[in-house]
């Protein structure tokens, strides 16, 4: 883990490492926000998963999510939306496919299955790596995303049981296996067998029975793929079926872009910081109770 950026924001650091994946089998980027508080303290972790087309440096120049973190002394991790190289397979003549559109998902197909594992890397890969390396509380952590990463932060959230806390998305793709972004991308990594894209699917593992926990999203109105890519009303009569509970604010007037995002950024941190305080919490008492 080599630390090659770093730039002072509200009183603590925005930083930028890259590794060597054993995921992905190739050099990963990520960048960190490190509150004030991690210079005295450990703090709880919320993992970002940018869009299509992004990597980590989107969310951090254009989301205005430090000045909250910093306040709420929770630190932010920002993986990139894909792996990286010249021997990474990828098609040029897309931008929804290969990379900067990795989609959360373990490939199985060639030629992507050999670098494609976004999902073990961000799951599994990097917590481990940031709660070794980092000033952070091992385990205690929360995700979010937009776009192609909030499909990626509710499937986590759905599929890794009790590992986050929260889970909030702006603008999800909830449900891949029914629009061109997920069928392109789900066809080319795990074949053409529909049963496998389930597992991947937020609407579809909701109807399987997957654990209950809230699921906080935000959708703009005016979001010019509402119609055609996201399907927030199939995720909702999933969850209607299944008795899932589920906090949907059709936001009027608002697109699919950043200035979106930054607008209810604040409020989606403020939710993950308390489910994550009354976690701590509950982790502290029991403690004391086992050292009385």
């Amino acid at each position: 883990m080599k630390q090659i950026e770093s730039i002072k924001e509200f009183g603590g650091y925005l930083n930028r490492y890259q590794h060597e994946s054993t995921s992905c089998h190739c050099t990963m980027t990520f960048s960190v926000y490190l509150p004030p508080l991690a210079e005295t303290q450990s703090v709880p972790v919320v993992y970002w998963l940018s869009g299509l087309t992004c990597t980590d440096d989107n969310v951090r120049t254009k989301a205005g999510a430090q000045r909250y973190a910093a306040e709420l002394g929770i630190a932010l991790v920002m993986p990139d939306t894909s792996p990286r190289g010249e021997n990474v397979a990828d098609d040029a003549d897309r931008y929804d496919l290969g990379k900067g559109a990795g989609f959360y998902v373990n490939a199985t197909r060639q030629p992507w299955a050999q670098h494609y594992q976004m999902y073990d890397y961000v799951t599994q890969e990097l917590p481990a790596l940031i709660d070794r390396e980092l000033p952070v509380i091992g385990g205690l952590k929360s995700i979010m995303g937009h776009s192609m990463g909030g499909h990626g932060a509710l499937i986590c959230a759905l599929k890794e049981t009790d590992a986050y806390q929260s889970v909030s998305a702006f603008a999800p793709i909830n449900h891949p296996s029914r629009c061109g972004w997920g069928q392109g991308c789900f066809s080319a990594y795990l074949g053409e067998d529909r049963e496998a894209w389930k597992a991947y699917d937020a609407t579809e593992l909701i109807l399987a029975g997957a654990q209950k926990t809230l699921l906080f999203i935000d959708q703009g109105t005016a979001d010019e793929f509402l119609v055609d890519q996201l399907y927030p009303l199939d995720l909702i009569d999933a969850c209607n079926v299944m008795g899932f509970p589920v906090d949907l604010r059709m936001q009027p007037g608002y697109d699919h872009s950043y200035h979106f995002i930054s607008t209810f950024i604040g409020e989606h941190l403020s939710f993950h910081a308390k489910a994550l305080k009354r976690t701590e919490l509950k982790c502290s008492k029991k403690v004391s109770l086992k050292s009385s």
